[in-house]
């Protein structure tokens, strides 16, 4: 990867933490669940505080945001770091007869996952010498290997006993906290020195940081209605992808079973996903895209989208289900990363965090309307196919919507 090698030996290590954190909280979060149940929480309360976990992590994003901006990232990871190993520690602690340290320690992990993903998102985009399409790029790549790996890992570890795997995630918190925090990573800047708004209307001179009106030669002119043209459809869009994408785990599942018979077909889509992230997620962005605008890829994922629900429309069975896997990865590996790269370009100076946490906090509410509306539209199409007419239609409108962006280029270092 020419990104690895031509990241900083900050980015690098943050990159690591990426995929660190990433392996231990795969090992542990499909395993919650069954852990809880296996200490006799009934299943009603058990699938109460998996979502909480998701709730507490999405709900705060915002003021995550706000922290890292105000705060600066160093304090917000430490402060991360440290609420995911207490969180972790009171879920050992926990349990069936002990309820205020499992639901303590389950809003610890989740809020302290918010505050460092934020965080390490904003250094990497930060970077000097990195645009941040390379650096989200990466992270998405490394991200996806934990999704792929951490999971297996966890089975593997899981017959010795959840405490096990537990002390693994606090170990390896513990020691990348130590190392982030007290090393150079103290030294970056939240503002973008390498992504720069460009385009046959920017001024050359213009602060890269700034939003889009001074960087038209108008500093400190950020208009309302300038804000409202840029973030109402971006944070739309991001409503939207986590509404779509939601159906991977609201509508498939039931339906992968339906085409094919097997209650493994779902794990085949997931784990095909993953492989192709983590091989084509980089190389995709980064060189075969490399010119392309944010809002041009947005676009073409959510084109993507529409491709990969349409293939479904037929009920062709396995054929359905596996033409089903590649359109739908382009969409993810195209769309994510795209939409943070746009709401990095679009904030104004020393507010990426906010920028971030709009995008993150835009998704959480997405993943809720997603899933109601999905469960509602499996009781109401009852398996046929006009759940999917539906899904290509919303996907179509979602790429219509990429069109009211401004055209906002990166500077590529």
């Amino acid at each position: 990867m020419n990104g690895w090698r031509g990241a900083s030996p900050t980015a690098r290590l943050l990159l690591v933490a990426v995929l660190l954190t990433g392996l231990t909280t795969f090992m542990f979060l499909p395993l919650l669940a069954i852990e809880l149940t296996a200490q006799g929480i009934p299943a009603g309360r058990t699938g109460f505080l998996v979502g909480l976990l998701a709730f507490s992590s999405q709900a705060f994003s915002l003021l995550s945001g706000l922290l890292v901006d105000r705060l600066g990232p160093r304090r917000v990871m430490a402060a991360g770091f440290l609420l995911r190993i207490a969180g972790y520690v009171l879920l050992g602690l926990g349990g069936a007869g002990r309820p205020a340290p499992l639901v303590a320690g389950i809003v610890a992990v989740g809020v302290g996952g918010s505050m460092l993903g934020l965080s390490t998102k904003t250094l990497l985009v930060s970077q000097e010498g990195s645009d941040p399409r390379t650096m989200l790029a990466l992270r998405s790549t490394f991200v996806n290997i934990g999704v792929v790996v951490g999971p297996a890992l966890g089975a593997l570890v899981y017959p010795l006993g959840f405490r096990y795997i537990l002390a693994a995630c606090v170990l390896s918190h513990l020691v990348l906290g130590i190392g982030l925090v007290s090393g150079r990573t103290a030294a970056a800047v939240p503002g973008r020195t390498a992504a720069k708004a460009t385009g046959p209307d920017a001024d050359p001179d213009a602060d890269p940081g700034a939003a889009p009106d001074a960087a038209a030669g108008r500093p400190g002119e950020v208009t309302r209605r300038t804000l409202l043209r840029h973030w109402a459809p971006l944070a739309a869009l991001g409503v939207a992808y986590w509404a779509i994408y939601s159906q991977l785990n609201v509508l498939l599942p039931i339906a992968a079973n339906e085409l094919t018979g097997s209650t493994a077909a779902i794990s085949v889509v997931f784990t095909a996903n993953g492989l192709l992230v983590v091989l084509f997620q980089y190389t995709l962005l980064s060189r075969v895209f490399r010119r392309a605008t944010a809002r041009t890829l947005l676009a073409l994922g959510f084109l993507a989208f529409a491709c990969a629900y349409a293939v479904l429309i037929p009920l062709a069975g396995w054929y359905s289900l596996l033409a089903f896997v590649l359109p739908v990865t382009l969409a993810e590996m195209l769309i994510g990363p795209s939409l943070d790269e746009q709401a990095v370009n679009a904030a104004a100076l020393r507010r990426t965090g906010l920028a971030l946490g709009t995008m993150s906090a835009a998704g959480a509410l997405g993943s809720l309307l997603g899933s109601s509306l999905g469960g509602q539209l499996l009781q109401a199409t009852r398996g046929g196919s006009r759940a999917w007419v539906l899904l290509v239609g919303c996907s179509l409108a979602a790429a219509a919507i990429c069109l009211l962006l401004p055209k906002v280029r990166t500077r590529h270092a």
